[in-house]
């Protein structure tokens, strides 16, 4: 036999990825299985539990057919964060759909907490929203029948996505909740690192109902495929471990992943409440956390979606065509992007994303991919209030393939842009984990793209920037 690999499992939005590293790094394999999501007018974005679940399971079945399980030493498991699931703690059957973190089918109900914005930020470094999982519970609690039938017979369980899987696919059952996707509850507090009983009684939350709160770095159980077991050892969210993707955490980077959505993370030492900012952690073991100031765009990769369902029009063309283009189209419309909800900095969960101005299919693309960086551009200045610009940012996810949005945001924040070449910065940072983070794990080559100071883009995001402060009332 051959030597050693750790399994990163990736349980995105789209697809669950399973793939097997060498100690030092090599990629040595890995299967894909995509996943159906259900969305509807009301603001139901979907998925099947059980779909999850197989999907899983179908994708560590075909990686063991390239790569041995017997070979497997260790596995870890980086899951969508703000993502919700009630289930059975009789039988592990599922009583809820999972409702994804772009779910806001209970902003109104959630906007008769307003008053105590500050407070939630407060206990949970988080803003008021709905895409987090307390509104989400809320929500099943008080119209799904089944959940309120196991709640008042004390057998229910519900939480983060990532402890539902955990649940069913662990040879122990448990029921334990890691830092990273309790944070995204708003139920958990990343100064007490435990369940906040304040936030359990303002929404209306038995603590009964919720896993127990663990780090990151955890003896989670045993994964048993292929015929092996194999101990699981991190769990966390898939944002959480893109960082790591190039090695140990640069505290003078910050790290924009640009996929369905945009996350711009920022390493601090503590923990930091800087609203409109997010405070999240990012690892958690028995002796350290890593926390981040955390920018949220929801609409990147989820714009362009956006963008070929209302035009009709082909966005991968159109991205191929603008990957070299010039940076600034002065007669390009501007977008006001909203989609999937108005994150940060602005936090504008019902906004309506629409063009200002008019042009062809390929400028609307333009003004769409314009939108994302200067968002990612907005939450940079905000966090450049509480800590130095940073030396450089950090490229990755699908989107960041793109040159001209690289080379935009090189642009906009006036530092390099360095892009690794693994487009799968999350297998890649969860399996550096697994593996103990060492020293020696190979990182992907990068490429640089150094900041052109294009006045006419820069312009162009000032206009920009007062439009969505009048649009937004911000």
């Amino acid at each position: 036999m051959t030597g050693g690999v750790v399994v990163a499992i990736d349980q995105g939005g789209h697809a669950t990825r399973a793939s097997a590293y060498s100690p030092a790094g090599a990629l040595e394999g890995a299967a894909l299985v995509t996943i159906a999501t259900q969305r509807n007018a009301l603001g139901h974005v979907e998925h099947d539990p059980e779909e999850l679940v197989a999907s899983v399971r179908t994708a560590l079945a075909e990686l063991a057919a390239l790569v041995p399980a017997d070979r497997w030493t260790a596995a870890g498991l980086a899951v969508q964060r703000s993502s919700l699931v009630c289930w059975s703690a009789d039988d592990g059957r599922a009583l809820s759909p999972v409702l994804s973190w772009q779910d806001t089918r209970n902003a109104a109900w959630l906007r008769g907490l307003a008053r105590r914005a500050e407070e939630v930020q407060r206990l949970t470094g988080l803003t008021l929203s709905p895409h987090y999982g307390a509104s989400k519970l809320r929500w099943c609690l008080d119209h799904l029948p089944e959940v309120r039938a196991a709640a008042a017979q004390s057998r229910l369980r519900a939480g983060p996505l990532a402890s539902w899987l955990l649940h069913r696919l662990l040879e122990e059952r448990p029921a334990l909740s890691d830092a990273s996707t309790a944070a995204r509850t708003l139920l958990w507090s990343p100064f007490r690192r435990d369940w906040s009983p304040e936030l359990l009684e303002m929404f209306g939350i038995p603590r009964a109902v919720l896993p127990r709160a663990t780090g990151t770095s955890h003896d989670f159980g045993t994964l048993v495929a292929a015929g092996a077991r194999v101990p699981l050892v991190v769990c966390t969210g898939d944002q959480s471990v893109v960082p790591f993707a190039a090695g140990a955490l640069d505290f003078d980077a910050a790290y924009v992943n640009l996929g369905t959505g945009a996350f711009v993370l920022r390493p601090t030492a503590d923990a930091l409440c800087a609203p409109p900012l997010l405070t999240s952690v990012i690892r958690m073991d028995g002796q350290d956390t890593d926390f981040v100031l955390e920018g949220s765009v929801n609409g990147a990769g989820a714009a362009l979606d956006w963008y070929e369902r209302h035009q009709g029009a082909a966005a991968d063309r159109m991205l191929a065509l603008l990957g070299d283009g010039e940076l600034a189209d002065e007669g390009a419309p501007f977008f006001l992007n909203g989609v999937a909800g108005l994150a940060s900095p602005f936090w504008k969960p019902d906004f309506e994303s629409r063009f200002v101005g008019d042009g062809t299919d390929l400028q609307l693309c333009r003004a769409v991919l314009e939108s994302v960086a200067f968002l990612v551009k907005a939450n940079l200045d905000e966090m450049d209030r509480h800590r130095p610009a940073p030396e450089r940012l950090v490229a990755s996810g699908g989107l960041a393939e793109n040159r001209l949005l690289c080379r935009m945001l090189a642009c906009l924040s006036g530092a390099p842009v360095d892009r690794g070449s693994d487009r799968e910065a999350t297998s890649r940072g969860l399996a550096f984990q697994v593996a103990g983070m060492p020293e020696d794990f190979e990182a992907p080559p990068v490429e640089r793209f150094e900041p052109d100071a294009d006045q006419r883009l820069l312009a162009r995001y000032l206009k920009w920037l007062a439009l969505m402060r009048e649009a937004s009332g911000s």
